[in-house]
């Protein structure tokens, strides 16, 4: 009995056993390889993650720097704009004021020389006995030339016989325009009613519509008259 052999089973199984320890080492060694290789490619994805994500913010930082460079320029561009709009608006609007301040200071001018022309005719004409005598130098401030010359000589010639008549004359103003308007020359036409009284007509009053055409010329800023005559006399002065 102590020589017997072991049994064939005996054998089957020992050799089953190498065979499975055999088995599990190979599939121990495809574990680790499997392991090493899934390994491997986590790092290759996490590199291509990380390239990916670098080229990301490349392109993101390229595309901020590509808007930001736009839109400086549009901001150059809309400051061009609107500088150009400013000095074209500024250009129509100089164009458009020059007439404006032109045609006001025309209609100024005519109505400097309208108001010189009514005080003018308001003082040649209204006197009373006691200052015709000063009515020549009153006159002066608004004449000019021979014009001042030839008035004062006609008041001279009239001045003894109205202060011994003792006639008040009176001239008011109802309308002044200017005719024409050329540089220092002008023409204005004066509507005048004028009222005389004398005791010698027991002070009934003696009605008079006149108008006159005064031809004037500017002297230093002032408008003075150089010639003067009558448009119209109607006589108003009711008869009883």
């Amino acid at each position: 009995m102590e020589d017997q052999q072991p049994a064939t089973g005996d054998l089957t199984v020992d050799a089953g056993s190498e065979a499975l320890t055999g088995n599990e080492t190979e599939a121990a060694e495809a574990a680790e390889q499997s392991d090493g290789d899934a390994e491997a490619e986590e790092e290759a994805q996490e590199a291509q993650e990380a390239e990916a994500a670098e080229a990301a913010a490349a392109v993101a930082e390229d595309g901020a720097t590509r808007t930001r460079r736009p839109a400086g320029k549009r901001i150059a561009i809309a400051v061009a704009v609107a500088a150009a709009l400013f000095v074209g608006s500024a250009a129509f609007a100089g164009a458009t004021m020059q007439p404006y301040l032109s045609d006001r200071a025309t209609v100024a001018t005519k109505l400097k020389v309208a108001r010189t022309a009514a005080n003018a005719i308001t003082t040649l004409w209204t006197y009373t006995p006691e200052n015709m005598d000063t009515l020549p130098d009153r006159a002066a401030t608004y004449l000019s030339g021979d014009f001042a010359a030839q008035y004062r000589k006609f008041v001279d010639a009239i001045v003894a016989p109205n202060k011994q008549a003792k006639i008040t004359n009176s001239t008011e103003v109802t309308g002044a325009a200017v005719e024409s308007l050329e540089g220092p020359n002008a023409i204005a036409i004066v509507y005048t009613n004028t009222t005389s009284t004398s005791p010698l007509t027991k002070n009934v009053p003696s009605l008079k519509y006149l108008s006159y055409r005064l031809i004037m010329k500017r002297d230093n800023g002032r408008w003075l008259v150089t010639r003067m005559n009558t448009i119209t006399s109607l006589d108003l002065t009711p008869h009883l």
